[in-house]
């Protein structure tokens, strides 16, 4: 396992400054994932960090050791990307023990580690195969099980499930996350994806114009985010912002009571699933549904509240609506965030 820590990182094309002054400390053994939108800077920050792009300024160490001008052979670290690379005219055995081979290690070695990781990543019966003959989420273990026969201090993934299909990432991920359990490695991962986000990782780091903007768990970026940018990238779909200007002062003053703010908040955050549907109480607001996506057990209303614009509410999948009925909305008073100005958490 290996600890990595970035220190004032930047990266600068030219006149472009792109990784903008990065911090960060990542423990042995965690699941980190970076996360932003396109052009944010997370493939280029993996990218540092495995020695692929040259860090302009600022210090990269692994387990205590500076590599920051270290080539990316003397890093110990493996990198997984989007796509597969594999030697197509090489069997999976072969693929696997290529990076062993050229390190001169024995074959009686070479046999006993592909043999092992063929067994975690349940590769055994394929072993003879060639990569025209499967399947792309078998290629994707393979292009893994390349990477860890290496045994590197830390395992670095860019987009590794993007070029599968639904049914395959969804069981792709499942065995990453059984693999990181057994391993017990360090992991890196960048993906736009926000389940995969969400269920692997330890810590997310949202990453917007080559800035962090804040680093956490899922549950506490999801539950506390610290800006309405997180508030609304972190979270399918997104959270419901409104103008506080255009709520009632009634309304407005019933969901901030207890909330000990000191100036009035400029926007409301609340997230479809905490609000409630047909409320009888006097402190609703009224609106009209317009698109009804029914997803089993769950659907989303998306409802016209005129002035406040349209709100997402998560609702059971059994509930029956119809398109075009009034409905009332109750917003969890406990489950509301407050943005100022700035757009900072409140």
């Amino acid at each position: 396992m290996g600890s990595i820590k970035l220190s004032a990182i930047e990266k600068w094309y030219n006149e472009a400054q792109v990784i903008k002054g990065i911090d960060l400390q990542i423990q042995a053994g965690e699941f980190i994932i970076f996360v932003g939108p396109s052009g944010c800077g997370k493939s280029t920050l993996l990218r540092m960090i495995g020695g692929l792009e040259e860090t302009s300024r600022g210090k990269i160490s692994i387990n205590g050791q500076e590599v920051t001008d270290k080539p990316p052979a003397k890093r110990g670290l493996s990198m997984v990307f989007q796509s597969y690379a594999l030697y197509p005219h090489m069997s999976v055995r072969e693929n696997m023990g290529f990076s062993l081979k050229t390190a001169g290690k024995s074959k009686d070695y070479i046999r006993k580690k592909v043999l092992d990781t063929a067994k975690v990543l349940r590769l055994e019966d394929l072993l003879d195969r060639f990569p025209k003959d499967l399947s792309g989420g078998q290629r994707q273990r393979v292009a893994i099980g390349r990477s860890i026969v290496r045994a590197p201090s830390a395992f670095l993934f860019d987009e590794p499930l993007s070029n599968l299909d639904a049914a395959l990432r969804v069981e792709m991920r499942l065995e990453i996350a059984k693999l990181h359990k057994s391993l017990q490695s360090t992991m890196i991962y960048v993906t736009h994806d926000q389940t995969e986000a969400m269920t692997l990782a330890d810590r997310i780091v949202v990453l917007d114009d080559g800035k962090i903007i804040q680093v956490g768990t899922p549950r506490q970026l999801y539950k506390k985010p610290s800006n309405l940018f997180v508030a609304q990238f972190i979270g399918s779909p997104k959270m419901n912002i409104i103008n506080c200007n255009k709520l009632t002062n009634s309304f407005l003053g019933n969901i901030t009571a207890n909330k000990h703010l000191e100036v009035m908040p400029q926007k409301l955050g609340i997230r479809p699933e905490h609000i409630k549907v047909n409320s009888k109480r006097q402190s609703v607001i009224k609106g009209i549904i317009d698109v009804i996506e029914y997803l089993g057990a769950d659907s989303f209303l998306f409802v016209d509240c005129k002035d406040l614009g349209i709100i997402t509410v998560r609702v059971d999948g059994s509930h029956e609506f119809n398109l075009g009925e009034m409905i009332n909305l109750e917003f969890q008073r406990e489950n509301t965030h407050f943005f100022d100005c700035s757009g900072a958490r409140m």
